[in-house]
């Protein structure tokens, strides 16, 4: 399994601008950040992940590694997402908690969400977005805080306070259910 930290080591900048080099940065990373938006609560993770990539083709010049700037991009798309469906379900008064919001997960989505993953997906599911972006970003992809606050745009101080909170939240809401 390819992991979703990092791009392929041989793929170099001017790489992205060739067919095979797209065609190998794409066979590498999309899994892994298909992963990341359904572990963010994507809606629909391949779309989320199908347009971090269209944004990264687009983006002159392209960055030096490539993998961090995929990762932000899925980040904010993901985010993105769900304020515009929080603001069109208030404005249809239908507002509720991610957890109710989460439509029947894709083919590939539940490929990842085995049985015994299945509860902590669902209590990481009701963590405020920014939280849960930074308990997957640290324990699902393993990244360390730099990287974290990189990818979320904020301070490492923010990171700790995130993961910190994150996971007493994760812990309360695991010991309910067990």
């Amino acid at each position: 399994m390819t992991s979703a930290r990092t791009g392929p080591p041989e793929l170099a900048t001017g790489a992205l601008r060739s067919g095979t080099g797209v065609a190998d940065l794409f066979r590498a990373s999309y899994p892994g950040m298909v992963r990341l938006a359904g572990l963010l609560g994507a809606d629909d993770p391949e779309d989320i992940a199908q347009e971090a990539f269209a944004r990264l083709m687009q983006k002159a010049p392209p960055p030096d590694d490539p993998a961090p700037y995929l990762r932000t991009i899925v980040c904010n798309l993901t985010r993105n997402r769900h304020r515009h469906l929080r603001m069109a379900r208030a404005k249809q008064g239908t507002a509720g908690s991610l957890a109710a919001q989460v439509a029947v997960p894709s083919s590939e989505q539940t490929a990842i969400l085995r049985e015994d993953h299945a509860e902590v997906i669902a209590a990481l599911a009701t963590l405020p977005p920014r939280r849960r972006e930074a308990i997957v970003l640290r324990y699902w992809l393993d990244l360390s805080e730099r990287e974290i606050a990189q990818t979320m745009g904020v301070p490492r101080g923010t990171v700790k306070s995130h993961v910190s909170r994150g996971l007493a939240a994760l812990a309360r809401a695991l010991e309910v259910t067990a």
